[in-house]
């Protein structure tokens, strides 16, 4: 029987809890002895740019919207690396190399699974030597994580949920713009900064601590030295981040401010001395040599990175008031200082990754017909020609047991956004042929008009098939009943599925609309299709990513011929927002390992561990 699906819940009695979503209830379950565990891994094998360059993390994932700050978390003597990029955690970065050479190591994606809310910062909060962290409590207040380890172990606690003023008050703090702490007047206790979107700044000045040693700030001023920061080009204030440091080593601490509506970062020097500082003196654009303009909403920090001496900068974008899809790759800046007051720009990447921009969509098919699979990456919209979405290729140069990736080419097939391929056989001549979802509901045909081994994509058929409803078509083809031809499932942007059954054969398709509520599937946003035989059973599972709740597992429970899907629940799987997985046996070792895109523009591979 042709075409049939099945749908049913898998309830599990026994195991590990997985957590429920929009596609279903919660569900307790054991994992089928089939099912495999996957582990991530940042450099599996040796991946290079357009110019030979080897991505030093190839699968961090990407960055959109960098925090960066920088601490001796582990009291080695070197600066680690921490960089938010999601709401509610921080990466981590240990830093392993040597002095003046830093080489940072990615250590986990939840730095010790600190709840961080929308901002963070590492200080040492308590005076007792080692770091603590203030974290957003949502909405808009003071979390303090206190250090009850040491300098070489830290472990946190929460210390209070809200820090507290000298008289009891909660401090509030706009969720949007990050605080700073120092100690400004060098008085031996710390001063708590708070930019307002305002364009001022509120300042708190500590008095001690209670009876817990839990610092009290006491409320100063909402204008401090009134600073009123105005964007630049525009009359309005926005969200904002600072950091202070003495980068004309005279003594005292400057100011370095970002704003939403600042292209750049704005310098303020501090005119006065340790004692007495005195910030009333216009704001630059830095550096002075070579000011630095992106999309805005900068997030500066300084220090000496290649320690020789004198301040350095590394500063993220937040994306701002000047075209944020233009700084969706390049965001993540390190500025040498090479010459007193003189900074050059080393690089806009400073953690590099295999990045598209911002929501990534990954495939792997052996394209040049060598025998082993090379890397296709899609993204939303490039940042480097708005005008459309583009697909980066990737060359496996190594073989099917070890790959190796060198950038090839950039495919802009459709000149569209939101290109999603799906790449197969599709009229049963020996090589590879696309579908390529658009963000308008529409499906284009492209034929191979090349070869097996030397690949030429043509557009047959610009609207090849179109949603009925929705947006944002994610395709995705598979013999779902096992009759010699191609079945086609399309992800898209309300969180449905659609199935089309192939009514044509091998040779030339005829696809026709079965249901565009497949299995009732509501993801709640976003949809992202693929088929896999995850449980090793000979035939295939349905593996769904979605905007918010990850991977979610569908377990074919009939046969390859007359499929059964039931709902198992979420992979465990750590994965970006609006995740897009792709199976592959990439290391030749007979099963599936795992490779996602995401919002971030990156890739995040998984390695299969059975």
């Amino acid at each position: 029987m042709k075409g049939i699906v099945r749908f049913s819940l898998l309830v599990l009695v026994s195991g590990a809890l997985f957590v429920g979503c929009s596609t279903g209830p919660k569900i307790v379950g054991q994992a089928p002895s089939g099912l495999p565990s996957f582990f991530k891994e940042i450099a599996p094998f040796t991946v290079t740019d357009s110019v030979g360059v080897d991505y030093v993390m190839p699968f961090q994932g990407g960055f959109n919207v960098p925090r960066p700050q920088f601490a001796d978390i582990d009291g080695d003597g070197d600066p680690d690396m921490f960089i938010q990029e999601e709401s509610g955690r921080i990466k981590h970065f240990e830093n392993v190399g040597v002095a003046g050479k830093p080489l940072f190591q990615w250590k986990s994606d939840a730095y010790k699974d600190l709840t961080i809310g929308e901002w963070y910062r590492v200080v040492d909060l308590d005076d007792d030597g080692d770091m603590d962290i203030l974290t957003e409590e949502r909405f808009s207040y003071i979390r303090y994580y206190r250090n009850e380890g040491d300098r070489t172990s830290p472990k946190f606690v929460v210390a209070v949920d809200t820090l507290l003023d000298a008289t009891g008050t909660p401090i509030f703090a706009d969720r949007q713009n990050i605080p700073q702490i120092v100690d400004i007047d060098c008085d031996g206790l710390l001063d708590l900064f708070i930019g307002r979107v305002t364009g001022t700044i509120s300042h708190y000045e500590s008095v001690g601590y209670d009876e817990d040693r839990v610092p009290r700030f006491r409320f100063v001023s909402d204008r401090w030295e009134d600073i009123e920061i105005i964007g630049q080009n525009v009359s309005r204030h926005g969200a904002n981040t600072m950091n202070f440091a003495d980068i004309d080593q005279d003594n005292d601490l400057d100011l370095f401010w970002g704003d939403f509506f600042e292209a750049g970062v704005l310098l303020i020097r501090n005119q006065g001395t340790c004692g007495a500082p005195s910030l009333r003196s216009e704001p630059i654009n830095f550096p002075l040599n070579n000011p630095v303009k992106t999309s805005g909403y900068n997030a500066p920090v300084v220090l000496d990175l290649d320690g020789d001496g004198d301040l350095d900068m590394v500063f993220g974008v937040l994306g701002g008031a000047f075209n944020a899809n233009s700084t969706t790759r390049d965001n993540l800046y390190y500025l040498e200082q090479t010459d007193p007051g003189h900074f050059e720009v080393r690089t806009m990447r400073f953690v590099y990754d295999i990045d598209a921009g911002s929501e990534s969509v990954v495939k792997l098919a052996d394209l040049d017909g060598d025998g082993d699979l090379d890397l296709i990456v899609a993204n939303k919209i490039e940042p480097s020609n708005q005008k459309t979405s583009l697909m980066f290729v990737f060359e496996n140069i190594g073989t099917k047991q070890l790959a190796a990736f060198r950038y090839k080419e950039t495919m802009d097939l459709t000149s569209t956004y939101h290109q999603s391929p799906a790449i197969a056989d599709l009229d049963a001549d020996g090589d590879l042929d696309m579908l390529v979802g658009k963000w308008n509901k529409e499906i284009a045909y492209f034929k191979n008009t090349g070869s097996a081994t030397n690949y030429s994509f043509e557009e047959v058929n610009p609207v090849y098939e179109a949603l009925s409803r929705g947006q944002n078509a994610v395709p995705a083809l598979v013999d779902i009943d096992a009759d010699g031809d191609l079945d086609l499932f399309v992800g898209e942007a309300s969180g449905s599925m659609n199935y089309y059954l192939n009514a044509g054969t091998a040779q030339s398709a005829k696809y026709e609309l079965v249901s565009d509520t497949f299995l009732d599937i509501d993801t709640g946003r976003r949809s992202f299709p693929t088929f896999a035989d995850i449980d090793q059973d000979g035939d295939y599972d349905l593996i769904l990513g979605t905007e918010l709740d990850g991977l979610i597992l569908y377990l074919n429970e009939g046969t390859a011929a007359v499929a059964d899907f039931q709902l198992f629940g979420p992979m465990a799987v750590d994965v970006q927002a609006i995740s897009a997985p792709e199976f592959a046996d990439i290391d030749g070792d007979g099963d599936l390992d795992l490779f996602v895109g995401g919002s971030s523009g990156g890739i995040v591979f998984f390695r299969n561990g059975k």
